[in-house]
């Protein structure tokens, strides 16, 4: 192939005015990877990212165009090339490797299920996801919401109910629910502003119309509001953060766990919880925690398990710090201090990072490892309002998507970042408005900025989508496949 090949898409580049580099393009998508034996091409270095993939498309020969991103260094090319060899003093004599990937496939709206009051916490039951127990058959995907009215429900995709929690005096939540998780096919823990981390019984009729969500056991030990829940099913483990400044380690087996604090239980409680205790009708085992780890110095916002090794821990406090814990000796491993608060958490287990959403409305990527040498990886900015809830995309190792009280949810490609004064930069590669916005806003009404939209909750799930909760009292489902490139 000729180095000076003339294409359509160097037509409107004046190659006169221009350097020119040679380039390597390759692809890790087999469907669309040029020939091995296609060397490097002399091009004008005056291109960008459209030019590139008309070029990359005449070589394949591609009667109808596929849209490209293209990835220097494992970074995206967002300027024009001749912009990118002097913003890092590479020479145009070097041949230049680019890959290039399928461009993103927009995060499209699919369904919004109405709520009966905010929408603080959703997860997903699916065959892909991690909670799946037994074999899921397509169409049988399950959601799960905790809302503030203290009810957990179960939604099939046609948007209808199919399992409600009971009620306080029949053993459910006596306030509002903060955070909700499948532990299984067939079990639920949820927690929040009762202080209680429950465990619940999920069964479903033959028809799967119709189900039940049964209290199973009542895990006492924190004197706060719980914000969050995470689950280990292999050990049996749940992690709970609160805002006593704690992050208690739970066992899901009634005869692992030691007994309950008899000084936190409903018979010590106010009058008003205990006048509900005794007219319950239901008798649900109680018991206490493992483990509550100290040290956070104030409320904690969100409490992981390490996705490598499950006797490791991550949590996220308001205390500005990220801390490690070991769950085996249930000591403090480490701690990174930032400059902000610190509201939700997720992890990169690919990259050794961790994301944590701050007050200052960016999401800081720290590496939790002693060994290193910063504490900010990387900064990713676009929010205009707290981050509250994260979780990564289930088909790529690069992606997150986080959820903001400025009613958005935004989608991150850490390839997708620049460096300026600040270290490595980040712009959200889409942003995920709320749909009740957009039909408020043809009905002319206005919202001042997240107004009455806060987002609470967010999952990605490889099956179902992007699944989002939020002050709107809705669950949102939009596209989560094709998002982001996975090569």
């Amino acid at each position: 192939m000729s180095e000076g090949m003339n294409t359509s898409a160097t037509a409107d580049v004046s190659q006169s005015a221009q350097r020119q580099v040679r380039v390597q393009l390759t692809s890790k998508q087999e469907d669309v990877a040029l020939p091995d034996s296609t060397g490097p091409i002399l091009v004008p270095t005056g291109l960008r990212r459209y030019a590139l993939s008309t070029l990359v498309n005449n070589l394949l020969g591609n009667d109808k165009p596929i849209p490209f991103e293209f990835l220097i260094n494992g970074s995206f090319l967002r300027t024009s090339i001749d912009e990118y060899l002097t913003a890092n003093g590479i020479s145009a004599e070097t041949t230049l490797e680019i890959e290039y990937v399928r461009a993103l496939i927009p995060p499209l709206h699919i369904a919004s299920f109405e709520h009966d009051d905010w929408v603080s916490s959703v997860d997903v039951l699916s065959g892909t996801s991690p909670a799946a127990s037994r074999k899921m058959v397509p169409g049988q995907e399950r959601i799960l919401s905790g809302s503030y009215d203290g009810f957990l429900r179960v939604w099939n995709m046609s948007s209808q109910i199919v399992a409600t929690s009971p009620s306080a005096t029949e053993g459910g939540h006596t306030a509002s629910i903060k955070a909700a998780k499948f532990i299984s096919s067939d079990s639920i823990v949820s927690a929040g502003m009762d202080r209680v981390v429950r465990l619940w019984k999920y069964s479903e009729s033959d028809d799967g119309f119709s189900g039940k969500i049964a209290p199973q056991l009542e895990l006492y030990g924190h004197k706060h509001y719980i914000n969050s829940v995470a689950v280990h099913a292999p050990s049996n483990r749940i992690l709970s953060a609160c805002s006593d400044q704690t992050v208690g380690l739970w066992s899901t087996k009634k005869s692992d766990a030691p007994p309950a604090p008899e000084n936190l239980l409903p018979s010590a409680a106010s009058q008003s919880t205990k006048k509900r205790r005794l007219n319950s009708s239901v008798s649900v085992p109680q018991r206490g925690p493992l483990a509550l780890l100290s040290g956070h110095t104030g409320p904690v916002s969100e409490a992981i398990f390490d996705a490598k090794d499950s006797t490791v821990a991550y949590s996220a406090s308001w205390d500005h710090s990220l801390r490690t814990w070991d769950l085996v000796t249930s000591s403090l491993v480490d701690t990174r201090t930032t400059s902000h608060s610190l509201l939700s958490l997720a992890q990169l287990p690919e990259h050794n990072l961790l994301a944590a959403g701050t007050s200052a409305r960016h999401i800081t990527l720290i590496d939790p490892r002693v060994s290193a040498a910063t504490i900010a990886a990387m900064t990713l900015r676009g929010h205009t309002n707290a981050v509250v809830t994260l979780a990564r995309d289930p088909h790529s190792n690069y992606g997150l998507i986080s959820g903001s009280h400025d009613g958005t949810c935004r989608i991150w490609d850490i390839r997708a970042t620049k460096t300026d004064k600040d270290g490595v930069v980040g712009d959200s590669v889409y942003s995920i408005t709320r749909q009740s916005l957009e039909e408020e806003g043809n009905a002319g009404v206005k919202r001042v900025g997240g107004e009455g939209v806060k987002v609470f909750g967010v999952c990605w799930d490889a099956t179902v989508g992007i699944v989002s909760g939020s002050e709107d009292k809705r669950i949102q489902i939009n596209r989560g496949e094709g998002v982001l490139s996975s090569a």
